[in-house]
């Protein structure tokens, strides 16, 4: 049964990432999210994009229905792996995480988790999600004031998104989940510089490396929390 699911949603998921990659073309310029699409405006940075895009998503939202197969969170998941896809490329070639995606993306996820703690009987769940994104976001917001330029704007109305996912499922996912995210970002600045592909005050967007983080924390936290533990 769950193997089915995982094949119907993978295939779900490269549909999603092949209709989102124009979305990811236009947002940033801004163009109109919905509506036909402009030959010259619209069309996609490359083939190859598009590709990664839909196999990512596609591989993502197979191992999202595997994960909460059995739980009424697998909407607010699947939700939050596609615009994490989006955000992470925007961020990659643009430095920004734009609003138009952020917010409604948090608005989505509120409801979906409250509906999704409804539906699995967890209420503490929810609070636990909102308190975790408040907190997130406090974090960063005071990182953004002490280094502006390390930590972007977008990076802390994006934590509020990410501590809110983690929170629903646990304290120790959020501190595993934006744990990862700095050492992700940490260790590929540190290989870039050693390979002479960054200078040192060259800025790295983090949007991805958050959104890598709180994904393998999301998807196999239980298994590194039960390691770490020793069990």
């Amino acid at each position: 049964m769950i193997a089915t699911l995982v094949v119907a949603f993978g295939a779900v998921g490269l549909a999603v990432g092949w209709l989102l990659d124009p979305v990811i073309t236009r947002v940033p310029r801004p163009r109109p999210v919905v509506g036909p699409l402009d030959r010259d405006t619209d069309a996609p940075e490359s083939t190859a994009r598009r590709v990664v895009v839909s196999v990512a998503t596609g591989c993502l939202f197979g191992a999202v229905a595997a994960r909460f197969a059995d739980s009424w969170a697998l909407p607010a998941y699947l939700v939050l792996a596609a615009g994490l896809v989006a955000l992470s490329v925007i961020d990659l070639e643009h430095y920004l995480l734009p609003n138009r995606i952020v917010y409604p993306l948090a608005g989505a996820m509120v409801l979906l988790l409250g509906i999704a703690s409804l539906g699995d009987d967890d209420l503490g769940a929810f609070g636990r999600g909102l308190a975790a994104g408040a907190v997130a976001f406090g974090i960063f917001f005071l990182l953004h004031l002490v280094s502006p330029r390390s930590m972007g704007f977008g990076d802390v109305k994006l934590a509020f998104v990410l501590g809110l996912s983690l929170g629903w499922l646990g304290w120790e996912e959020v501190l595993l989940g934006l744990f990862l995210g700095f050492l992700y970002g940490a260790a590929v600045g540190l290989a870039l510089l050693a390979l002479g592909r960054r200078e040192r005050n060259q800025a790295l967007p983090f949007g991805p490396f958050l959104a890598a983080g709180a994904l393998t924390a999301v998807l196999v936290g239980d298994s590194i929390i039960t390691w770490y533990r020793g069990g």
